[in-house]
């Protein structure tokens, strides 16, 4: 019986979940220097960052939410620092 193997299972162009989950937290490290800048960045910044690639990009807003960031919702589509 075949049976697929969820770690070496190809997403957009060809990437594993282990290679899209790297990026995801390169681009998380790069978008902090950015929002500490700027206060805030808008989720299509972050789509565009993520060249639409969407499990990039919810794996970028899950570690940004992990690093204490607020993701916003769906009335306030930003990333901006957590007022503490």
């Amino acid at each position: 019986m075949e049976k697929c193997d969820s770690r070496t299972r190809a997403y957009k162009n060809g990437k594993t979940f282990d290679q899209c989950r790297d990026i995801a937290k390169t681009l998380s490290s790069e978008l902090e220097l950015k929002i500490n800048q700027d206060g805030q960045v808008g989720w299509d910044f972050i789509l565009e960052s993520a060249a639409h690639d969407e499990l990039v990009y919810k794996l970028t807003l899950k570690y940004l939410r992990q690093d204490g960031y607020d993701i916003g919702d769906w009335k306030r589509p930003r990333v901006a620092k957590t007022i503490a």
